[in-house]
């Protein structure tokens, strides 16, 4: 009996058996002709996103629906592969395609747990899905992504199909492959990952919105705790290496930008420019570009800007707190909570959003957007320390739910600051050939969009003078011609009105100099050389430094910088006179190449004193920078005299009721522009002028920038002649009083006799005339 019932069972399984090889004959008869071609896997070109760059290889940005970087299984370091096969598929390089122990082992396991919890994917089914199938979960997609797997082993090494998953899987935050993760969750290259960082990485595969550690840091780290078990088991690390990574602090980049410098607004000016010219395919085809720009510069601008912004800001005090978010009457809200209450508060260039906790005259206790909850006293406290009386009402007075921004200090630990509302711009530029070192357009990129550099048009206040300056020289007017900086009255725009142009200090000083005047600022010394030599000849002068003649109507008002302009172009106009006469235009695209590396385009900028064209003669160029280095020497920037340099040159900037502040300034080989002001003008505040709220982000930039660099030297052009004048009165003389400047052609006849009429007294031949008029 027994062994009939032996019998019948093997003949049952021998029949079981026949039927599933024949059912699984048939499926692989039926299956097979339909796999795809593995093609894309031979000749891979996954879509790679515009990426541009600085000049010295400094990452600035990138373009596409996909954030990807392509790395070599060479390059990828074995910490990193070893995480990814303890991770996903330890026993990769054991089986075909197919893992039959995985699939034992899972099926035991999701028996056990009475459910679905543990697959038997491997890394080359990953990639048969990822290429060729859907997400469906069927048991036609199951069998066709195992045949596929099958197919893909015998076409392909094992190195090979690893590289193709390290680069082709999807890991959260738009990132596919390992490379492009770590840039963006850790801001380093892979191979400057350590043990603690791979782990996380490799953990993101199975769920990358479940584990990303940008969205959901806790479970990430459970994911990554489990990743390192894994590897510890199979021997990976050592017993010391596995308990210090289970240790160590993991710093992820919150704002999910893969950048290596900050130059945003860059970054989205070359996109334009190349979604202009390559349309849709820039997005995808792996091109790279190449600007202008210095990685070091932009960084030394990116600082001056920032703390430049945030010093007028914390000069006109604290204005409460940015808002209230309600934490019920009683008690403390979990993280998720405040988490969620945080979702819609950017991070603006490190002013970190918190909701206070507990707040006293004293300390102040606050959760901040990052997850950690600090605490702030002493010197962090200052500036908000009148909101924290107690018996202060006002809505913005500091308490339990107040969200407030936090900043960390030099010394360590965190203080309390806000958000600015006035904005800022920073250009510089290499004067010879217009190529833009460094380009900062607001306060944070994010926060806004508009390019304060390229779009905002601003009048220039003063800094607009020595163009006015300039045209005056080509009429005649020497360093030494006498103007009267005195009170003026001209008819108004109005009938009946008269327009009375003041000094900033709202003092005169008499008889001066022209070379003093434009040390001093003197708008009513401009007015009245503007007035020589007329508007229209002066509109007309201005367009050789590439302004527009239609934004600079022919009026008096022109002296004052009542025009408008960007900050662009006072960097072009500015570098003629640090070139010596030239125009040249401001670029940023240096180069442009395919994913291939063949070059597609090369910028081909004119070169002053090569092929570009001159503008304005050598000697005005020069007199003019003799001129606008005493500004700096001992004018209105005299400031900038702290960074110890000599051949520095340049004008303070400020309009009416300190609208817009501005400083422009230059040494032989570099020219750079700073402004301060509010997107809806309004003024900055009593006393806060270019030479206070513009010339010290000009004076950090270039402090940096020009660091261990030499002192230029500007050779006098021929056709200068260095002529001893009486600094009282402008005339010349053979011995003693000072060295100026002047064009070969002044005429040696007035060598005891007024350089010429003084302007605004006019037919004024004598010292004892001139009083007569003016006492």
């Amino acid at each position: 009996m027994t062994l009939r019932w032996w019998h019948y069972t093997s003949l049952v399984v021998l029949a079981g058996g026949l039927i599933v090889t024949a059912l699984i004959a048939l499926v692989v008869t039926l299956i097979y002709p339909q796999l795809p071609s593995l093609d894309i896997l031979t000749d891979y070109r996954p879509k790679i996103p515009l990426r541009i760059y600085t000049s010295d290889g400094a990452l600035i940005g990138e373009f596409g629906e996909e954030r990807r970087a392509v790395v070599k299984i060479k390059d990828v370091p074995p910490i990193m592969r070893q995480a990814i096969l303890a991770a996903e598929d330890d026993r990769f390089y054991q089986h075909g395609g197919v893992d039959y122990v995985g699939v034992a082992r899972a099926a035991l396991a999701n028996l056990t747990a009475g459910g679905a919890r543990e697959g038997a994917s491997t890394i080359t089914m990953q990639v048969a899905r990822n290429f060729f199938l859907s997400s469906e979960k069927t048991l036609t997609r199951k069998i066709s992504e195992a045949m596929l797997a099958m197919k893909i082993e015998h076409s392909l090494s094992k190195d090979q199909i690893l590289e193709l998953y390290i680069n082709q899987i999807y890991l959260g935050q738009r990132a596919y492959g390992f490379a492009s993760a770590s840039q963006l969750y850790f801001g380093k290259p892979l191979a400057q990952i350590n043990i603690a960082e791979a782990a996380m990485l490799a953990g993101l595969p199975k769920a990358p919105s479940r584990y990303n550690p940008v969205v959901n840091p806790k479970r990430a780290k459970l994911r990554q705790q489990y990743v390192l078990r894994r590897m510890h088991e199979l021997h990976y690390i050592k017993d010391s290496e596995f308990q210090a990574a289970l240790q160590q602090p993991l710093h992820v980049h919150h704002d999910s930008q893969v950048a290596e410098v900050n130059a945003d607004y860059v970054a989205e000016l070359v996109r334009q420019s190349l979604f202009e010219r390559y349309q849709d395919q820039i997005y995808s085809s792996g091109i790279k570009v190449y600007t202008t720009l210095r990685r070091a510069d932009q960084e030394a601008a990116n600082f001056a800007l920032r703390q430049g912004v945030l010093d007028y800001d914390r000069r006109h005090g604290y204005r409460g707190a940015e808002g209230f978010i309600d934490l019920q009457h009683s008690g403390s809200l979990p993280d998720d909570a405040l988490e969620s209450a945080l979702d819609d508060v950017d991070q603006v260039d490190g002013l970190i959003p918190a909701v206070v906790l507990e707040a006293s005259p004293k300390k102040i206790s606050a959760y901040s957007k990052n997850g950690e909850t600090v605490e702030i006293s002493g010197e962090g406290l200052q500036f908000a320390q009148k909101f924290l009386a107690p018996n202060s009402v006002a809505k913005t007075h500091l308490r339990r739910g107040s969200l407030i921004r936090i900043m960390s200090r030099d010394k360590g630990g965190w203080k309390i600051s806000q958000l600015p509302q006035a904005e800022a711009a920073f250009v510089s530029a290499d004067p010879h050939d217009g190529a833009i070192r460094a380009m900062v357009g607001g306060f944070d990129f994010n926060h806004s969009k508009f390019n304060h550099v390229t779009q905002a048009w601003r009048q220039p206040g003063s800094s607009f003078k020595p163009f006015i300056y300039s045209a005056a020289l080509e009429k005649g007017f020497t360093p030494a011609t006498i103007i009267n900086d005195a009170p003026l009255s001209l008819p108004g725009a109005n009938a009946g009105e008269a327009w009375e142009p003041k000094n900033y200090d709202g003092k005169t000083e008499g008889p001066m100099r022209l070379r003093t005047a434009l040390t001093k600022s003197k708008n009513l010394v401009s007015v009245r050389i503007l007035q020589s030599i007329t508007p229209e000849y002066a509109q007309d002068y201005i367009t050789r430094f590439g302004f527009s003649a239609d934004r600079h109507p022919a009026y008096l008002t022109m002296a004052l910088g009542a025009g408008s302009v960007t900050p662009m172009q006072m960097v072009a106009g500015y570098s003629i006179f640090a070139n010596g006469g030239y125009r040249v235009q401001p670029y940023f695209i240096d180069r442009i190449v395919d994913g291939r590396g063949a070059l597609l385009a090369q910028a081909k900028p004119v070169r002053a004193g090569v092929s570009a064209e001159r503008t304005i003669d050598a000697r005005n160029a020069f007199i003019m920078t003799t001129l606008m280095q005493d500004v700096v020497r001992h004018g209105t920037a005299i400031k900038a005299m702290q960074l110890g340099r000599h051949d520095l040159a340049g004008k303070t900037g400020t309009t009416n009721d300190q609208v817009d502040a501005w400083f422009c300034g230059f040494n032989a080989n570099l020219v750079a522009v700073s402004w301060i002001g509010y997107d809806r003008p309004r003024s900055l505040g009593a006393g806060e002028t270019g030479g206070q709220a513009a010339l010290p982000i000009w004076m950090s930039y270039m402090g940096k920038a020009l660091k261990n660099v030499p002192e230029s030297q500007y050779a006098i052009p021929d056709g200068v002649s260095v002529i001893n004048i009486n600094p009282e009165n402008g005339l010349r003389v053979s011995d003693g009083g000072i060295p100026e400047y002047f064009y070969q052609e002044f005429p040696p006849a007035t060598q005891n006799q007024w350089t010429d009429d003084v302007i605004g007294l006019p037919g004024a031949k004598s010292p004892d005339e001139i009083k007569d008029q003016l006492f």
